[in-house]
């Protein structure tokens, strides 16, 4: 053999090698679809974190709030299919928009999905000055004539909307919504009195209930929380209609590597089952939930197909 092709071997033994080389290898852009302070952007920098620890390079929390979370779920659709964008979505960015807007700039169901992250109950919330001290006076301040209630929420055609939304009008309740940019926003101004009452994620707001600046009347999901053993379920308060939960996954680029997306579960799991994050989460509100990419994305395609149900029931457009 022509000494110069023996001098090529060990270099084209190694391309293989080089080719495959474990991902990441430079930094991860993980995008928050809202800002900062809010229920999905807690989520985000906690596993960032841990991330940035296990993989040894950097991971960029991006907060890209706006349009109900579209700005940024776009910002990921278009990216590259290489691993090096994610986005923490939800049940909005990911199941709701798409029965709410006609022109959508992406197709929520065509991305790659990496994994189910948490899910996080939400409770029915009043300013800590708010007569109303269970659901029914809540109730009875909204029948008033002349009287009428506001309500928050992260941005129009949250799931807080479509509940919110669907206990007032079941209620016979005269409100008026109030979307903001995100969760944050919302509860730092239920917590200042200037709406009525929120549909909350308990994550966005268990601070401020900590501080005595906002009272939960109810909570949603099948038990009552740990740390409000004496504030009752809207189920068991017979308003199980609106006792679900948001839920928050880990979405990339449709034509992602499926090792990438392996890659991002397991590193979820593994964060998530250090003890100290996952108490501090939980005690946040958070119900810790995770599934492969194999089961997340028939979860996530029938969340899809769920919420436009709940859309049609509940009569709700962006203009409401």
């Amino acid at each position: 053999m022509h000494r110069r092709a023996l001098f090529a071997l060990p270099l084209l033994a190694a391309l293989p090698a080089r080719a495959q080389a474990p991902w990441p290898q430079r930094p991860v852009r993980l995008i928050v679809p809202f800002p900062p302070g809010g229920t999905t952007d807690v989520l985000a920098r906690a596993l960032a974190a841990k991330w940035q620890e296990g993989w040894g390079q950097q991971v960029v929390v991006d907060n890209r709030g706006g349009g109900g979370g579209v700005i940024g779920t776009e910002a990921t659709f278009r990216a590259v299919p290489d691993g090096y964008t994610l986005v923490l979505g939800n049940n909005q960015t990911h199941a709701t928009n798409g029965a709410l807007m006609r022109d959508l700039p992406y197709d929520p169901a065509s991305f790659a999905a990496a994994t189910l992250v948490a899910r996080a109950p939400h409770a029915l919330v009043v300013p800590a000055t708010s007569p109303a001290r269970t659901v029914a006076e809540l109730v009875e301040l909204g029948r008033r004539p002349g009287r009428g209630l506001s309500y928050g929420t992260p941005s129009a055609g949250s799931s807080a909307h479509l509940m919110s939304a669907t206990f007032a009008k079941r209620n016979g309740m005269n409100v008026t919504h109030v979307p903001y940019r995100g969760a944050g926003p919302a509860a730092q101004d239920l917590a200042a009195g200037t709406v009525d009452f929120m549909m909350a994620t308990w994550a966005s707001v268990s601070t401020l209930a900590a501080g005595g600046r906002v009272r939960a009347l109810g909570v949603g999901g099948e038990q009552r929380f740990p740390d409000l053993p004496d504030v009752p379920t809207l189920k068991e308060l017979g308003y199980d209609y609106v006792s679900g939960d948001a839920w928050f996954g880990l979405f990339a680029p449709q034509g992602t590597p499926a090792a990438v997306l392996d890659r991002v579960h397991a590193a979820t799991e593994a964060a998530l089952s250090d003890p100290v994050l996952r108490g501090r989460l939980e005690a946040a509100g958070f119900r810790i939930q995770t599934m492969p990419p194999a089961a997340f994305g028939p979860f996530h395609q029938a969340e899809v197909a769920r919420w436009a149900g709940l859309v049609r029931e509940a009569g709700v457009t962006l203009g409401n």
